[in-house]
């Protein structure tokens, strides 16, 4: 292949190989700082363990008034067990920003200089979407769902009826927000997920619009899955992934006509 005929940035990619070794001892170290990066997080998030937990317990005491809330643990050792666990999701969290720049900084080198430049918004919209989804889970779709099992529970007995009173576990409850917020948080990278697979041609818009109807029966499948297992939790996280669906389908149809228009430039008169 002549000079002429090679893709803009193929020299720097020529001049940035570098033997096994080389690639491992990056790996490595990139492993590292990542790993580094979780740890740090996970001890400051252990140590703020208790305000962190009463944020979250915000929308559950909100609904039921800070009188009437009230959390239960059963066993001696379940809030160390929960402050770790939520040290764990808090680092996992807080320190996904670092990672993903290690993981670019890795990969980098073997990409053209137009497609790191093309790759860098992604590396922005990734936590931006996933914030966006914790917001909608913690103010909206938390609150709906404490406030629908408020009314679903019968709140006194008598006349022969035992009385039923929501008291929700520590872990329970925690394990409740974590499980809504990770799958929200992966339902909203589908316009990231859809737009990269446009970009490389896989599909366009035409083929989404058609596939719209077996779009929505995988949404109410990866709902099931990754919601908590009532069917409230999962229409709440199949209705705004069937908008992102919508407008995946028009960020695709305008990464179309923008490459219509560079390849097909109108003519000058």
């Amino acid at each position: 292949m002549s000079d002429t005929t090679k893709r803009e940035g193929q020299e720097e990619i020529d001049a940035s190989r570098a033997p096994l070794i080389e690639h491992l001892t990056e790996l490595r170290q990139r492993l590292i700082y990542s790993l580094l990066a979780f740890f740090g997080t996970f001890i400051l998030c252990f140590i703020f363990a208790k305000p962190i937990y009463n944020i979250l317990v915000w929308p559950f005491v909100r609904v039921v008034g800070a009188e009437k809330a009230k959390l239960i643990a059963t066993h001696f050792l379940e809030q160390l067990f929960t402050n770790i666990k939520l040290a764990m999701f808090g680092a996992a969290f807080l320190s996904f920003p670092v990672v993903a720049v290690q993981i670019y900084k890795f990969v980098a080198p073997g990409l053209y200089k137009n497609e790191r430049g093309a790759f860098v918004p992604y590396l922005i919209a990734t936590p931006v979407l996933f914030m966006l989804g914790t917001l909608v889970v913690y103010f909206v779709v938390l609150p709906l769902l404490i406030q629908f099992s408020l009314e679903i529970t019968p709140q006194t007995g008598g006349n022969g009826q035992a009385t039923i009173e929501l008291l929700p576990k520590v872990s329970e409850y925690l394990s409740l927000v974590m499980t809504l917020i990770l799958g929200f948080g992966i339902i909203f990278q589908l316009p990231v997920i859809v737009t990269l697979l446009a970009r490389a041609g896989i599909f366009g818009a035409a083929g989404m619009r058609s596939a719209r109807r077996y779009a929505i029966v995988g949404i109410a499948g990866a709902s099931a899955v990754l919601s908590p297992p009532d069917p409230f939790s999962m229409l709440a996280m199949m209705m705004p992934t069937i908008l992102l669906y919508e407008a995946s389908i028009w960020i695709v149809d305008r990464i179309e006509r923008d490459r219509l228009a560079k390849e097909d430039p109108p003519e000058q008169a």
